[in-house]
C-alpha cells in the first residue's frame, strides 16, 4: 500500500512535498494588494523550505508576501513598521526560550494588535507545552515543526488569511461607520448649501482614507436639467458646461448612473446615486474609483442616504433664509424710503457689519460674545437698525435744518420704537435667530460706551456687541456717503471722527477691527477717498 506523504515525517522532504500550482496572473489586470506574511525564524533552513511550500499560493485572487526575520527583536521592528501584515508564522525558540512567547505578548499587549494572526511554530514541543500556550498567549494555532508537512501549512496559511481577512472587514466596518457618525455631525453644522456640499464630497474621500476630487450633481424631477452643487480638487468650481467640455466620460457615468437609479465603480471613477427626500436625486462622481472594496462602498452608500434628507432640507432652509432676507430688506427699505435715502445704505451696513465681525474673531476679541449664531444673523440684522423710524413723523425726518430740543427728544424714540416692535416680533418667533440680534441692534445702535447715549444710557459691554458694531459701521457709512443735508466725507477723515470718539461714543475694539480691515486693503463696501478739506461734522 502506498504511503500518504501528507503523514510522511520526514519534516526536511515533506515540506517541498506537493506545493500548490500558482495561478498565473490575467494580463492587463490591475495591480492587487498581496496578502503579508512574515516568517520569524533562527533557522535558515526553515525560511528556506516556508518560501518554497507557499510559493505562488493565492488566495483570494491575491498573491503572498514573504517576509523574513531572524530574532524576536527584527519581528518586532517588522511589525511597528508594517500595519498590514496579516499572519506571522513565529518560532519560540530564538534568541531566548521564550522570545517567540515574548513577542506575542508585545504584539497583542503593547502594540494592541489583535488583527495580525500568530501561529507558533516550535521545534522543541515537549518544552514549550501546547495546551497551558494556547490558554495564556494570545495566539491562533500551535504546530510542531515534525508534524508539520506542507499542505498542512498550506491549510493552516489559508485558513488564518481567511480569519485574518474576516476580522480586517469587521474592524473597516466599524471604522468606517465611526467616520460615517463623525462626518455626519461635522456635516449637520454647515448651514450654507454651497459650503455643505463641498464638505461632503471631503468627507467621502476621508471615509475612503483618500484624498478625492470630485463632483456632487442634483437632477430635480421636473426638470430635465443637471446641476453642479460642489467641486473639490480640479473640479472645484467647476460648472456643468465645463464638466461637459472637459469629462464628458464622467458626465455620460453621471446621466446613467441616474437613469439607472444605481452606483458604477471602475478604474475612471466612481459614481454614488444618492436618492433625495423629495423630488431630487443627487449624484456623486470621485477619484480614484480603482479597488473600491464593497464594504467602502456600502459605507458610502450608508453616509449619503444619512445625509440626504439633510441636502434637502438645508435646501429648504436656503430658500426660506433667501425668502427672510428679502423680508428683511423690505421693511429696511420701508423705514429708509420715508428717511429720503435709499436701500443702499442698509446694504452697505450690513457689509460693514459682517468684516467688523470677522475681523473681530481674528482678533481673538470678544470671543465670549461673537458666538457661530451672531456671525450668521447680525450682519442681516442690522439692516433693520433704523426701523423704528416707521414712527417718526414726516416733518421730523424730513426738516431739512438742524432739529431743535424737542424734535431730537421724538428723533431719539426711534431706537426705543424699533426695539419694540421687534420683541414683539422676536417672542412671537421663538426668542432666538436674527430678531433677537435685530432687536439688540435697533434699540442699542445709539448708546455710547461711557453711558452718554440712548434710549436706556447703557456703558460699555452692557450694550450687546452687536450694536456697538452697528453703531460703528452706521456712523461711518453715513459719513463716507452723501446725504440731503451734507456732502460724503473723505476715508480719512470719517476714520478721524471715529478715533475722536473711541473709548467715549464707540467701543475701541470695535473702531480698531474698522480700521484694521480697510488696512488690509480697500474692501467692496468702502466708498471711493475724496480730495478736499475734512468738514466739521454735524452735531
Amino acid at each position: 500500500m502506498t504511503s500518504n506523504p501528507d503523514l510522511n515525517p520526514r519534516p526536511q522532504l515533506d515540506w517541498l512535498a506537493a506545493p500548490p500550482e500558482p495561478q498565473p496572473a490575467t494580463p492587463g489586470a490591475p495591480r492587487v494588494l498581496p496578502w503579508v506574511v512574515l516568517i520569524v525564524d533562527d533557522e535558515p533552513d526553515v525560511h528556506t523550505v516556508t518560501r518554497l511550500a507557499l510559493q505562488g499560493i493565492q488566495f483570494r485572487g491575491r498573491p503572498l508576501e514573504l517576509l523574513g526575520a531572524s530574532s524576536a527583536a527584527e519581528a518586532l521592528a517588522f511589525v511597528q513598521q508594517r500595519h498590514d501584515i496579516a499572519l506571522i508564522l513565529l518560532d519560540v525558540v530564538m534568541e531566548s526560550d521564550d522570545a517567540g512567547l515574548q513577542l506575542t505578548r508585545v504584539i497583542r499587549e503593547t502594540l494592541g494588535n489583535l488583527l495580525v494572526r500568530i501561529v507558533l511554530r516550535t521545534g522543541q514541543s515537549g518544552q514549550v507545552p501546547e495546551q497551558r500556550v494556547i490558554v495564556e498567549y494570545d495566539i491562533n494555532d500551535y504546530k510542531a515543526k515534525s508534524e508539520l508537512t506542507s499542505r498542512q501549512l498550506f491549510t493552516c496559511v489559508i485558513a488564518s488569511l481567511r480569519a485574518y481577512d474576516s476580522l480586517l472587514s469587521l474592524e473597516r466596518s466599524r471604522r468606517g461607520l465611526e467616520k460615517v457618525l463623525e462626518a455626519s455631525m461635522e456635516l449637520f453644522k454647515i448651514r450654507a448649501l454651497n459650503d455643505f456640499a463641498s464638505g461632503l464630497l471631503h468627507q467621502v474621500g476621508a471615509i475612503l482614507g483618500v484624498g478625492s476630487e470630485g463632483l456632487l450633481f442634483i437632477k430635480r424631477d421636473q426638470s430635465d436639467e443637471l446641476a453642479v452643487l460642489a467641486g473639490t480638487g480640479t473640479f472645484e468650481a467647476a460648472d456643468l458646461g465645463e464638466v461637459s467640455r472637459r469629462h464628458p466620460v464622467a458626465l455620460a457615468a453621471v446621466w446613467r448612473a441616474l437613469e439607472e437609479r444605481s452606483h458604477r465603480v471602475d478604474t475612471g471613477g466612481m459614481v454614488i446615486y444618492v436618492p433625495g427626500a423629495g423630488a431630487s436625486h443627487y449624484v456623486i462622481y470621485a477619484t480614484p474609483g480603482e479597488s473600491l472594496a464593497p464594504h467602502d462602498l456600502q459605507l458610502l452608500t450608508l453616509f449619503c442616504e444619512r445625509i440626504s434628507t439633510a441636502v434637502e432640507r438645508l435646501s429648504l432652509f436656503e430658500a426660506l433664509r433667501r425668502t427672510q432676507t428679502a423680508t428683511v430688506l423690505a421693511l429696511a427699505d420701508l423705514a429708509e424710503f420715508r428717511d429720503d435715502t435709499t436701500g443702499e445704505h442698509v446694504m452697505r451696513v450690513q457689509d460693514i457689519t459682517d468684516a467688523i465681525m470677522a475681523e473681530l474673531q481674528r482678533m481673538g476679541a470678544y470671543a465670549d460674545e461673537l458666538s457661530p449664531e451672531m456671525i450668521e444673523y447680525a450682519g442681516l440684522a442690522s439692516v433693520l437698525h433704523d426701523v423704528g423710524k416707521v414712527s417718526t413723523p414726516d416733518r421730523i425726518l424730513h426738516k431739512p435744518g438742524p432739529l431743535d430740543a424737542e424734535e431730537m427728544r421724538i428723533m431719539r424714540q426711534h431706537a426705543a420704537c424699533g426695539g419694540q416692535i421687534l420683541a414683539k416680533a422676536l417672542d412671537m418667533s421663538g426668542g432666538q435667530g436674527y430678531l433677537l440680534y435685530a432687536r439688540q441692534i435697533a434699540a442699542g445702535h445709539h448708546e455710547h460706551w461711557d453711558g452718554q447715549g440712548y434710549p436706556e444710557g447703557l456703558s460699555g459691554r452692557a450694550i450687546p456687541l452687536a450694536a456697538r458694531i452697528v453703531a460703528v459701521a452706521d456712523v461711518f457709512d453715513a459719513l463716507t456717503h452723501e446725504r440731503p443735508y451734507k456732502k460724503a466725507w473723505p476715508i480719512k477723515a470719517a476714520l478721524s471722527y471715529l478715533m475722536e470718539r473711541r473709548e467715549r461714543q464707540f467701543d475701541p475694539l470695535v473702531v480698531d477691527a474698522l480700521v484694521a480691515c480697510l488696512a488690509h486693503g480697500r474692501p467692496s463696501w468702502a466708498p471711493p477717498d475724496l480730495p478736499g478739506e475734512e468738514p466739521t461734522p454735524a452735531a
